[in-house]
């Protein structure tokens, strides 16, 4: 397992469009980005076209090759963004001042909202990576940093005295984030939406529970 809890960029920094040098190319670039987002979320990355990326951001089928190589490349920058806000929805490290259960919770729902911002991304990054070994990768690298960052927020609650010690971190953060993932792909991508508020409280005791939070008590919503 990496020992980061950031995957590497999916952009190639090398290519000419990765760091647009003026106002305009910048604008392109982000145009093109969102543009092929909506084309994938709404025809899937096998029957989306080029062309229709190109007429959805109001450029030609030129300046996208200004910008990206093909289809993969323009996926990998939307993916990229996407990575950003799952990874990096808003909250902090455990502090040994703060109350844990509130931040398992707080955690929990910044995650699952997340993900339900991006759900279809993450259903289509999921079918990518079955066929192409770069976003496979991905797939990995992003469930390597989850890993690792849960890992170390619980190894800060053993040292705290507040969860069970006889625990192994890295197993449970394993397992831990693994669930966490699964019920949003479940609920957000397969499902249909049932009540947020309920399945970060479920979400948050079964947290609880399995590292033997001693205290505080976790409190009924």
């Amino acid at each position: 397992m990496s020992t980061s809890a950031e995957p590497p960029p999916l952009t190639d920094a090398e290519h000419p469009g990765a760091r647009p040098q003026t106002a305009r190319g910048q604008r392109t670039r982000a145009a093109l980005v969102a543009a092929a987002r909506t084309v994938f979320e709404r025809d899937g990355y096998v029957d989306s076209r080029l062309v229709d990326i190109a007429a959805e951001a109001g450029c030609s089928i030129g300046s996208f090759y200004t910008w990206f190589d093909g289809k993969d490349e323009v996926l990998a920058a939307v993916l990229q963004e996407a990575q950003e806000d799952m990874l990096h929805p808003g909250t902090g490290r455990i502090a040994a001042t703060d109350d844990p259960v509130a931040l398992i919770a707080a955690s929990n729902r910044a995650y699952f909202e997340a993900y339900r911002r991006n759900a279809r991304l993450n259903v289509l990054l999921m079918q990518v990576a079955a066929v192409d070994p770069r976003f496979r990768d991905l797939r990995r690298a992003r469930t390597a940093a989850f890993v690792t960052r849960n890992a170390r927020a619980i190894v800060d609650l053993q040292e705290r005295g507040l969860a069970d010690r006889s625990v192994d971190a890295t197993m449970a953060a394993r397992a831990l984030s693994g669930m966490v993932s699964r019920l949003a792909h479940d609920v957000f991508a397969i499902e249909g939406e049932d009540s947020l508020d309920e399945i970060v409280e479920t979400a948050t005791r079964l947290w609880t529970n399995a590292l033997g939070l001693t205290q505080p008590e976790l409190r009924p919503s």
